[in-house]
Parts: structure tokens; sequence; C-alpha cells
């Protein structure tokens, strides 16, 4: 059997880049999708809503278990290279998906309260105060020029504690920021920013799309394992970044066919430069970005 092509991780942070994400717990880059991008992803989710079970017109809507799978289009954004460079920055060679979803939010009241990703009880800082756990991938697809037009709003900042006045609260609070931006832009969101909704007072439907990554022995939030038909579709990438392991602890260690999941984007190499090559490539280290640059 011929070994594998192995590609180079694509682009990801920059040390600028990688200081705002720090500060703020988001990032946005306007123009990030051709109108043409746009028109595909929005025609894929309505491919997805016309045949899908819990959709009622004039409601909210996002299926929870997930829309990877549901559309050639949505596949895609497993491993796009205009956002999983990004996520392998922070998990490196155990990156996997931890949720996929589309939303729609037609005119009308949002009822979403203030609160941040992944575990409540005890947080997710409580074992990584640096490193988000949950890496969150936003795609706005609908023109959003002003607030109350159901946008998403973030307190910056907000993910260097576990602790908010207002968490589980509908109500505004100082500094806030409503994300009021063109349709094609492209969002990052560390998973522990607290954020909410505001209600959809326009006579748009605002669609978006967002798939969130983890560490692959972080547990996945729309799925159990896979279908191994559809599995059988994807690229090598998409497959590995999927984590459906038969083997729960696999997605603590996973299997060595599933090194290396990228080269590294400077190298070249399976390795760092200065790896003890007698290690299996499965359980030898690698750094990831902020051990690089010392953050």
């Amino acid at each position: 059997m011929s070994q594998p092509a192995y590609k180079v991780v694509p682009p990801g942070f920059t040390p600028e880049q990688w200081e705002a994400f720090d500060r703020d717990g988001y990032l946005i880059f306007e123009n990030a999708l051709s109108p043409e991008e746009v028109r595909r992803y929005i025609e894929a989710i309505d491919r997805v809503v016309a045949k899908h079970p819990d959709y009622v017109a004039g409601k909210p809507f996002t299926p929870w278990s997930g829309v990877a799978h549901l559309d050639p289009v949505l596949t895609e954004l497993i491993d796009h290279p205009r956002h999983v460079g990004y996520a392998y920055d922070l998990y490196g060679e155990l990156l996997k998906l931890h949720n996929s979803q589309v939303f729609l939010r037609p005119p009308g009241k949002s009822g979403t309260k203030w609160h941040n990703d992944g575990a409540r009880a005890v947080p997710y800082t409580a074992y990584a105060p640096t490193i988000p756990l949950q890496f969150k991938v936003a795609y706005w697809l609908t023109d959003l020029p002003h607030e109350h037009m159901g946008n998403l709003v973030v307190a910056p900042g907000s993910h260097k504690s576990p602790y908010f006045d207002a968490y589980t609260q509908p109500v505004d609070v100082p500094g806030q920021m409503a994300v009021c931006v063109p349709a094609g832009t492209m969002m990052f969101m560390n998973g522990n920013i607290f954020h909410t909704v505001q209600d959809n007072e326009s006579d748009v439907t605002r669609y978006n799309i967002f798939y969130t990554y983890c560490p692959s022995w972080v547990c996945e939030a729309d799925r159990l394992c896979c279908d191994e038909a559809w599995l059988a579709t994807l690229t090598r990438e998409q497959r590995i970044i999927m984590r459906s392991y038969k083997n729960p602890y696999d997605r603590t260690k996973p299997p060595a066919e599933d090194f290396p999941l990228y080269l590294d984007r400077d190298t070249g190499l399976d390795h760092d430069l200065d790896a003890d090559l007698e290690v299996p490539l499965a359980i030898r280290k690698r750094r990831v970005l902020h051990e690089k640059i010392g953050k």
C-alpha cells in the first residue's frame, strides 16, 4: 500500500492575530467569502432545511445533531483551508470537529441569555485557563448593518474569567459588542467568551454557520459515531478530524495511521526540529502555536 500524500497545514494565526484573539476572545475577517460562496452556503442550508423534520417556518432553527453530514457543501467545511489551519494551531495533531451547526434566526424574540459554551459547573478554564477547549468558526451569510437583527453579542475579554455578572440574564452589559458585519464575514470565537443573541426586529432572516473545534479527547457535541458509508466519502483529513472511533480511548491516543494529520507549515516535516525520532510518530510530542510563541 502506498503512503498517503500528506498535506501541509493551511495558514493560521499571525502573531498579531493571536495577540488580538488572546486579548479579546474573538477575531473578525470581513470579505472572507465571495458573494458566490455566500450564495452557495445559503443554498446548502436551504436544502437541509427543506427536508429536515425539525424545521418549522418562522421559528428559529438549528439542527442539534450536526450538519456536516447533511450536504456535501457543508462537508467541505470540516477541513476548509480558509479556517482549519487556525484550529490546528490550537489543537495540533489531536484536532477534532466538536460540532457543526447552521442557524436561521427569523424576525422575532431571541430568548437567548448571556452564557459561554462548554462545561458550566466546572468550566474548561479550570483546567485550561489560557487556551480555549472550544474554538468556534462562524460564517455570516446575511448582511447585518445594525443591531437588533438577531445579532450575536459578545463581551470582549470575558473569556479570561469563569465569572460574569450577567450570566443567565437577558440584559445589556457595559462594553458589549454586537456583531454588525456584512455577509461574507468569518469570525473566530474563544468558546469561553460570554455571549448572547439580540431579538431580530428586522424583516430579514439571519443565516449563519458555526463549526466548533476542540481537542480529540473532549467529547463531541452532536454525535456519538458517524455513519460508516458517509465516512467512506471523506478525505483522509476530514475522516480524522471527525474522530469517529469505535474504541473510546482512541480519542486520547488515536491510531498510528492517523498521524500525521498535517505536516508543519514552516518546515514541511511531520515532527518538530528537536524531536526524538526514535519515539514512534503517533506518540511523539509536537508543539502547538502557543507553545511555539511562548504564551
